[in-house]
């Protein structure tokens, strides 16, 4: 098991995983404008994506870090927006290695934290709430 922060050389294993999650998420697949999507956030630097692969890289799973702010505390944070780990490879605890690593690298980054953002139907909600992560009761989020 490996966790390595993805680069654009990755942009080909990657792809697939992604475009797995935006299925999960119920939208039409378009590889051509996801792979324009994810070499823009590896060439503007502004996202940290980690992908989850086994010695024969074969890659399972990938998570992704926006860097956000909050004004209150004057403090950079991260927003994890994506998360995902290839059908055939769940219950392997690849989610809970991708979501420690994540934290392990905002506390390195100095961060004033790492915000998981998700779906009220997703699953993935048990294992935030398994690796004491808490449900936000404080604020609201409106699109």
């Amino acid at each position: 098991m490996k966790i390595i922060p993805a680069t654009i050389d990755n942009l080909e294993k990657l792809l697939p995983l992604f475009e797995g999650y935006r299925k999960f998420y119920q939208q039409a697949p378009n590889t051509e404008v996801a792979s324009k999507f994810l070499s823009n956030r590896f060439n503007k630097k502004d996202s940290v994506i980690f992908i989850y692969y086994d010695d024969n890289e074969v890659t399972h799973g990938f998570t992704q870090l926006y860097p956000s702010f909050s004004s209150v505390s004057m403090q950079h944070t991260f927003i994890l927006n994506d998360l995902f780990v290839h059908p055939n490879y769940r219950g392997k605890r690849i989610g809970k290695a991708l979501m420690n690593h994540a934290k392990k690298f905002a506390l390195k980054e100095n961060r004033k934290g790492l915000t998981p953002e998700t779906s009220i139907y997703n699953p993935a909600q048990r294992l935030y709430e398994s690796l004491d992560w808490k449900k936000d009761t404080d604020e609201f989020h409106y699109t």
